[in-house]
Parts: structure tokens; C-alpha cells; sequence
């Protein structure tokens, strides 16, 4: 027992000091491009700050209980040696393990804009106007489950490299943040060009956090495309001039 607490603690350390980290270093690439774009926001930080680390303890504990289940009892489809499988499900796997996840995202995500939900949960996360990187993970409880249970049910279902996994919540990770932080990060002649048509990226998900009913997507734009969601790209607020 004392070995499946200690390595829930742990999980949960390692995605809040992760969230911390990453969100830190992008909110301070905003700031120094764009030194007005978070004055005035001091207390809506601090409060995506304390919603994140207490969604950090909700996908901590799921993911450290998965864990001590796999290095003790072999639970999970896990592998460490990159040979037990073919090479070319290495980034295969990854590939899957996005496309899941970002149908799950997706709608769960719409459900919660259905209005009770809403009320309830989702708004916690639309109460960052404008959001910024520390809003990536700044949801209610609730919310913060539905998210948390994704990755450790798939590790049960479909088999992959560890090193594989930890890309899958690397991009999880790098895809939370960037996409809140109000300016886009990745160049023009890809958010703009046929890649950009797929891909989800701040300038897609800005228009969420403008319109509400629209661009409901994690990673790729298809399930907004086919189902009808996609509004296209969103325009960045202005910063406050700086005084």
C-alpha cells in the first residue's frame, strides 16, 4: 500500500512540477514578446495557477496508480524493449494514441458546453479571459477526470514504447499550453498552409475561447471539420499598451 500511495505522490509531483515548468517558460516567452499582453491578469493567474496544480493531483493519482500496477504486476501494455515490437509502430502508436485522445477531447468537450455542464464544470476553464499558458490545465475537478482517465485506460488497450508514451504526453503537454497562451507560436506558412488545415494550433483554439460553440478540438481539426464545429482561425486580442 505504502509503495501505490508513494508512487500516486510522485505522479502527482511530476505533472505539477511539468505543468509549472512549462506553463512558466511560455508565460515568460509572452511576456517578453509581448510585455502588456498579461497586465492586469495577476489574480486570474493565480487562479488558473490554483485550479492546475489541483487538476495536477487528479491526473497524478490515476497515472501513479498505472504506474506501481505496471513495474510491480505487469499490468498495462507497456514495453521497454524497443525490439518486442515492429520499429514502425514506434511513431504509429503515437499517432494512435493522439487520434484517441483527440476524439475523446473532443466530445467531451462539446458535451460540456451543452449548459449544465457548463454551469458546473467547463466554465471554470472560460473564466481566463483572455486564457493564458497558465490556464492549460486550470479545470474544475470534474473536468479535470474526464481528461485524466484518457491515457491511463489506453496503456491497458493498445501497446506502446515508453519512450513513445512520454512523446505522446510531451506533445499533451506542449499542445495545453501553447494553444492558451494568446499569439501563435508556430510559423505562418504552417498554421495558415495545408498542415494548418488539420492541426490545431492557438490561432484555432483562440476562436474557442472567443465564440464558445466552435473549434472544439485537442490536436487535429477533423472531428470539427466532419461534425461541423470549425470556425476557422481566430484573431489575437491587442495587447494593452504598455505604460
Amino acid at each position: 500500500m505504502f509503495t501505490l500511495l508513494a508512487s500516486a505522490f510522485a505522479m502527482t509531483v511530476i505533472v505539477a512540477v511539468r505543468y509549472v515548468l512549462t506553463s512558466g517558460l511560455f508565460a515568460g516567452l509572452t511576456a517578453r514578446r509581448f510585455p502588456g499582453r498579461l497586465a492586469g491578469l495577476r489574480q486570474q493567474v493565480w487562479r488558473e495557477i490554483g485550479w492546475s496544480l489541483a487538476s495536477a493531483a487528479i491526473y497524478g493519482v490515476p497515472a501513479g496508480i498505472v504506474a506501481w500496477g505496471w513495474q510491480r504486476h505487469g499490468w498495462t501494455r507497456i514495453y521497454e524493449d524497443v525490439h518486442a515490437r515492429p520499429l514502425w509502430w514506434l511513431p504509429v502508436s503515437v499517432l494512435v494514441y493522439l487520434l484517441l485522445h483527440d476524439a475523446w477531447f473532443y466530445w467531451t468537450h462539446r458535451w460540456m458546453h451543452r449548459p449544465r455542464p457548463f454551469r458546473i464544470a467547463h466554465a471554470v476553464h472560460h473564466a481566463s479571459r483572455p486564457p493564458t499558458a497558465w490556464a492549460a490545465m486550470s479545470f474544475h475537478p470534474i473536468e479535470a477526470l474526464s481528461g485524466a482517465v484518457v491515457i491511463p485506460a489506453l496503456v491497458f488497450i493498445v501497446p506502446i514504447h515508453v519512450a513513445a508514451l512520454g512523446m505522446v504526453l510531451g506533445i499533451m503537454t506542449l499542445m495545453g499550453v501553447t494553444n492558451h497562451m494568446g499569439w501563435e507560436l508556430f510559423p505562418r506558412w504552417l498554421v495558415e498552409g495545408r498542415a494548418g488545415c488539420w492541426l490545431i494550433t492557438a490561432s484555432h483554439h483562440e476562436l474557442h475561447h472567443q465564440r464558445y460553440r466552435c473549434n472544439y478540438g485537442l490536436y487535429f481539426r477533423f472531428w470539427d471539420r466532419l461534425c461541423g464545429t470549425d470556425a476557422g482561425l481566430g484573431q489575437f486580442r491587442e495587447a494593452p499598451a504598455r505604460r
